[in-house]
């Protein structure tokens, strides 16, 4: 049994097939009789399948029509050159090995004719030794480049395939990551009626003020998954402490203030989320830099930072508490105006007014009470 992996074999078979015995097929072009057919006699007493054309036109249309491995063509015939040919042949058949002959010695009519892709140059009278060693030169040199081709073909067809394998298996890492946290941030709202939903509907609002202030649509769903796991750091803070009915001490509120903290620490291994941390980290951030837990001021505060403060305070003032009861949303609106500039990013907030005001059924404040 073979201890190559799939793709390793197929690369070796592509090494390999064309070394496999075949009939090569060879167009000799020249516009004298003698020369072509007695070059032509050889060869086929070589093995080889031998076509002869007398002008460089009639060789084209056989290019078209047929399949060759080789070309053996004179430099100068009347009406199309062997210099005009090469190319026009070479484009017709890429994998064309082509062979020049010539009875002058021109080095600047050599050198075109190389650069526009023959293998060799040939002058007449050739040795026939010559001429069979120059064709199976010229024809190996052909296998060997068809063989690289094809070989680099695999391996981009390999490395895209894996490319692709590779993308699946994050995408499906990063939903399993997401996963396992909303279950997380759902359980722990759960055992709390009045932060039920929260976390959903601050992900819901969140994106349609990024949409509404013309955030392209990868950046709108950073902002709503940010939204539902802004608070999973609560998790590691005692109930007692989030469902207290009263005012927090300063202990307490600073023990409360590390949620932040322990939500980076929760999420910061999962390379997934990795663009939705800074929305996180900066959540109770404010505009006047007296927020946590950086005390990032303005522009500092990543935008993602800043939309999730806004909606994070709405729904906060919308929802209905042990301690008091939900503002109206337009009793928040006036509310979240007037911290403008101090606690909240003004463009912001403006847009978060557009948009309640602007709509007539809003089902993320609805869920509120």
């Amino acid at each position: 049994m073979s201890d190559q992996s799939p793709s390793a074999a197929r690369i070796t078979r592509a090494f390999h097939a064309i070394g496999e015995p075949t009939v090569r097929r060879v167009l000799v072009v020249d516009d004298e009789d003698s020369i072509r057919n007695a070059i032509g006699k050889f060869l086929k007493a070589r093995g080889y399948d031998v076509a002869v054309a007398e002008s460089g036109d009639v060789a084209l249309e056989m290019l078209q029509r047929e399949r060759f491995d080789a070309l053996l063509c004179d430099v100068r015939m009347p009406g199309m050159a062997g210099t005009e040919v090469v190319p026009r042949a070479i484009e017709l058949r890429p994998d064309l090995a082509v062979l020049m002959l010539t009875a002058v010695n021109d080095a600047p009519t050599a050198t075109e004719v190389l650069s526009h892709g023959a293998m060799d140059y040939l002058m007449k009278p050739v040795e026939l030794d010559d001429l069979a060693k120059a064709v199976e030169r010229a024809l190996r040199k052909r296998d060997l480049e068809i063989q690289q081709r094809n070989v680099e073909r695999m391996i981009r067809e390999e490395v895209a395939l894996r490319t692709e394998e590779l993308r699946r298996e994050q995408a499906l890492l990063a939903e399993i990551s997401i996963s396992i946290v909303r279950a997380l941030v759902n359980a722990q709202e759960a055992k709390d009626p009045f932060l039920r939903g929260h976390s959903q509907r601050v992900a819901a609002m969140g994106a349609a003020i990024a949409s509404a202030m013309g955030l392209a649509d990868d950046a709108v769903e950073d902002i709503r998954l940010s939204g539902q796991l802004h608070d999973i750091g609560k998790i590691g803070i005692p109930e007692s402490l989030l469902h207290k009915a009263g005012p927090l001490t300063e202990e307490e509120y600073t023990r409360v203030k590390e949620h932040v903290r322990i939500g980076m620490d929760i999420l910061s291994p999962l390379t997934p989320l990795m663009r939705v941390l800074p929305a996180i980290q900066d959540h109770h951030e404010r505009w006047d830099g007296s927020g946590y837990p950086r005390q990032l001021s303005g522009e500092q505060i990543s935008l993602g930072g800043r939309i999730l403060a806004a909606v994070d305070a709405f729904d906060a003032l919308t929802s209905r508490r042990a301690y008091r009861e939900p503002l109206t949303p337009h009793e928040t609106l006036d509310l979240l105006s007037s911290t403008a500039g101090a606690h909240l990013d003004p463009i912001v907030v403006e847009a978060l007014r557009r948009m309640v005001l602007g709509r007539t059924s809003l089902h993320f404040i609805d869920e509120a009470h």
